[in-house]
């Protein structure tokens, strides 16, 4: 430690620490422009200007590091007089525009000149500032007000890796320029921003600050979940914010978090109740869903209802629909989206490892000595994952390996790409497995005490042949070796899997082979983890809710626990249950006569053409959401549900992390919150009302499940519940013997996110559509030369169960013989291309 004194006060802090960070500690305020905790330190503009006895001129606190026994002085009439001048230098040309310019009310250099008494101005120069940009999508850049801090050039650089913003020219006629294709709009530039020069479009002109109610929430548009304040006025969310301090993303957003709101009051939600398309009371759609019930209850029984929740709705919601469907309804049938994904990596984990999600908490993945990604892109499936890996890679020293079809975002930090053929995940685990073991990186001790199989474990490895993984994968010998390295002289592992393996109709074998690859990386240790990633916001809360046939809440297998649900909620269970494939058969057939959609589209669903032909069979469909569809036009009753925005409850994060949140706005129109309407048809069907609040959920919760036994509770703005980190017990791991499936052949089309785009609901918000307005298909130079279209052109794919258009966009970042679609998009109809629950299928093509 090292002892120093700032304005007579003594303190001690480590080694490398800054002045200005030892008088922070003290409480003791120094003045900043260019400096952001966040980031590495510019010392740009000077006016943090410190005095140290025995030092000649003043130092810049931000950067300069303490020294034993220094004195330093933080105010007197030289330092006053110093910083004023720099401030005067400063506003030379600064535009006196205070009254329009939309940081007013929460601007740096307002306040430093406020606390400065900065009052007039010494200085006159040229103005030689380039005039306002205003041709980027979504922000404007007005360089008079540019203090060149540079903190938005460091933000983008050293946080989100778009390395976008750079400052161009020289002197005074310097400003901040963008490469607009490297872009992701994130907004983090905004955030930064000290002045008004970074300027978000979408806000422009719409408040001021002072003039908005700032409401803590979270973000559910992917499983990050990152901590959020919902700017409201006027019943309105007019921008969204996040503070740097006391969230898990640091303040940072991506495009969804931070441009993304705009879907809340879009002119086409869904506002009023209708039945057959007419609009009605809600008192009269709920009677109509109510005798539909009954009726075809008595004609057909429980097991012809059937219905869908969605990881867009909260905990409590998800907990409320299946109590509706097993204990007002009395059916088992129902289902999620989860069941084409997540959960095929949940069977898999559960049964080799005991894990039913991540098995620590986020900020395990930016301490990591090496981080494994396999079959994932977080940058688009979860972005605030990225970041925790940017930060073990950039800034702590961790290597990085990718193993995926494509090239990412991510692939220009890793220090080793494993671009793998499609379809042969199976085939390159086993291959890094039997590396870890043939170049001694196994730990034998560990693993005798964790594995209960560990024989088997040994003669599955030994039986792999190297070489049929390199002729399976088309990846060399020393690109595996070095992969298998990296991870194997780490101490700390991550493996982070994602949809490219979770959403194969292989995804439960593909996500063993990933389990197996996990214990032998040593990666379940404390200090690592493992992290399946999912692009929805609530997938693993819809999970740990219960929304199965297999499970009640708190993954209790249905058959073995019902009887104690059953007597909890004081009424009979029904018996089996139908999952989203046997529900989908059973509407072909006839047998389902009644199908339940809350916040669920099918047109989303693989094989999308063959459920838009089943729904047309359905006698009786309800459909609860925010948006018009497809699903709403076939409607027999639609319920206009609500966004987050519009209710209270809480969402589970991808580290089983969850998170309150209150309303922030009264629901748009007659729209309801999802979870009163639950409750209101429950009430209904049962003849007994249900009182709802959402401490009276989790405490059933709690008293049913162990889902927060151990679980620490913080007394924050989103009363959160962290998890402990998984321990694996004695003998708790089981290796999983996976065969390795046959190749692929020909050309292949893969699904997956935008990295610009969550689910279908942000293509409702203006701001990600001016960014990305349409879904687009990813080709390779050469596959495009040979279907013989160039950039920009329309062209059809042909699969076995349907046929699209869309344009293509000439990438290197998708291999010859692959090409990438995004699935966000309805109208690019992709999904109908693959195969029942597949995200990746053999193609033909032709120029359109």
């Amino acid at each position: 430690m090292v002892n120093l004194t700032i304005d007579g006060k003594s303190v001690s802090v480590p080694e490398g620490t800054t002045i200005l960070k030892a008088a922070r500690q003290l409480d003791i305020h120094i003045p900043t422009l260019c400096w952001l905790e966040k980031v590495s330190t510019t010392g740009a503009c000077r006016v943090c200007a410190v005095e140290i006895e025995g030092v000649d001129r003043p130092m810049t606190a931000c950067d300069t590091p303490v020294k034993e026994g220094i004195n330093v002085t933080t105010q007197s009439e030289k330092l006053t007089r110093g910083r004023k001048q720099i401030m005067e230098l400063i506003l030379v040309n600064h535009p006196l525009d205070c009254p329009v310019c939309d940081a007013g009310g929460e601007c740096d250099l307002q306040d430093i000149c406020y606390d400065l008494d900065v009052t007039h101005q010494e200085f006159k120069a040229d103005d030689v500032n380039p005039p306002t940009i205003n041709h980027w999508p979504l922000i404007q850049q007005v360089p008079n007000r540019c203090i060149l801090c540079e903190k938005c050039v460091k933000v983008c650089h050293e946080l989100i890796g778009a390395d976008a913003l750079f400052v161009n020219e020289k002197g005074d006629r310097a400003f901040i320029d963008k490469k607009v294709e490297n872009c992701t709009y994130c907004g983090n530039c905004v955030a930064v921003c000290p002045t008004g020069t970074m300027i978000s479009k979408p806000f422009k002109f719409k408040a001021r600050p002072w003039a908005l109610r700032k409401v803590p929430s979270v973000c559910t548009y992917c499983p990050s979940q990152c901590q959020i304040d919902l700017n409201v006025k006027d019943n309105q969310v007019l921008r969204v914010t996040s503070n740097d301090e006391g969230t898990t993303n640091n303040g940072n957003l991506c495009v969804g978090g931070f441009f993304g709101s705009g879907y809340i009051d879009n002119k086409n939600r869904l506002q009023e109740p209708t039945v057959e398309q007419k609009p009605v009371s809600w008192d009269k759609a709920f009677e109509r869903v109510v005798g539909e019930v009954e009726r075809i209850k008595q004609e057909s029984g429980a097991e012809a209802i059937a219905g869908f929740s969605s990881p867009r709705l909260t905990n409590e919601e998800n907990y409320l629909f299946q109590k509706l469907f097993r204990a007002a309804i009395g059916t088992n049938n129902i289902d999620t989206e989860a069941r084409f994904g997540a959960l095929r990596t949940l069977h898999a984990l559960n049964k080799g490892l005991g894990l039913q999600g991540a098995s620590n908490t986020m900020a395990a993945i930016g301490n990591a000595d090496a981080v494994l990604i396999f079959g994932a892109d977080p940058t688009a499936e979860a972005p605030a994952v990225d970041w925790k890996i940017q930060d073990a890679v950039r800034r702590n020293g961790g290597k990085l390996v990718i193993a995926n079809m494509r090239q990412v975002h991510l692939t220009q930090f890793a220090d080793s790409q494993l671009s793998y053929k499609p379809g042969s995940e199976i085939a390159l685990a086993h291959g890094l497995g039997r590396l870890l073991l043939d170049r001694g990186h196994l730990d034998e001790d560990d693993l005798k005490r964790t594995v209960s199989n560990l024989d088997e474990l040994k003669a599955d490895l030994a039986a792999v042949d190297l070489e049929q993984v390199i002729a399976a994968t088309g990846l060399s010998r020393e690109a595996l070796e070095q992969a298998a390295d990296i991870v194997g002289q780490a101490d700390k592992v991550v493996v982070i899997l994602g949809s490219d393996i979770c959403k194969s109709a292989s995804g439960i074998s593909k996500s063993a082979a990933v389990a197996n690859l996990t214990i032998l990386s040593g990666a379940l240790r404390t200090d690592g983890g493992l992290f399946p990633l999912d692009e929805k916001g609530n997938t693993q809360g819809v999970l740990n809710m219960g929304v199965y046939p297999e499970a009640l809440p708190g993954f209790q297998s249905y058959a073995a626990t019902k009887a104690k649900f059953a007597k909890a909620w004081r009424c009979d269970l029904p018996d089996g249950g139908l999952d989203a494939d046997a529900i989908l058969q059973e509407i072909e057939a006839g047998t389902i006569r009644f199908l339940y959609l809350a916040a669920t589209n099918p047109q989303n669903f693989p094989n999308s053409s063959r459920w838009l032909k089943a729904l047309e069979k359905v006698e009786v469909l309800v459909v609860q959401d925010i948006f018009p569809s497809e699903m709403t036009r076939l409607a027999t009753v639609v319920l206009p549900g609500s966004s987050y925005a519009e209710k209270s409850g809480s969402f589970t994060s991808l580290d089983q992390t969850v998170r309150s949140f209150n309303q922030a706005i009264r629901p748009i129109g007659q729209s309801r919150a999802d979870w009163e309407i639950f409750a209101e048809l429950y009430g209904r069907l049962s003849k007994s009302p249900m009182t709802f609040s959402q401490a009276d959920i989790f405490a059933e919760i709690s008293e049913l499940t162990s889902l927060y036994e151990g679980a620490s509770f913080l007394d924050d703005d989103r009363r959160t519940c962290l998890q402990k980190p998984y321990q694996v017990a004695d003998q708790g791991l089981q290796y999983q013997l996976v065969s390795v499936a046959d190749g692929v052949e020909g050309l292949q089309l893969l699904t997956g996110t935008s990295a610009g785009h969550f689910g279908t609901t942000s293509t409702w918000a203006p701001a990600p559509l001016e960014v990305e307005p349409e879904g687009v298909l990813k080709v390779n130079a050469e596959d495009a030369k040979v279907a013989g279209v160039a950039d920009g052109d329309q062209l059809k794919l042909i699969s076995a169960t349907g046929s699209t258009i869309g344009k293509i966009l000439i990438s290197e970042s998708v291999p010859q013989g692959l090409i990438f679609a995004p699935h966000n998009f309805t109208a690019l109809g992709i999904q109908q291309l693959m195969p029942d629950g597949d995200n990746l299928t053999s193609v033909q093509v032709a120029k359109a």
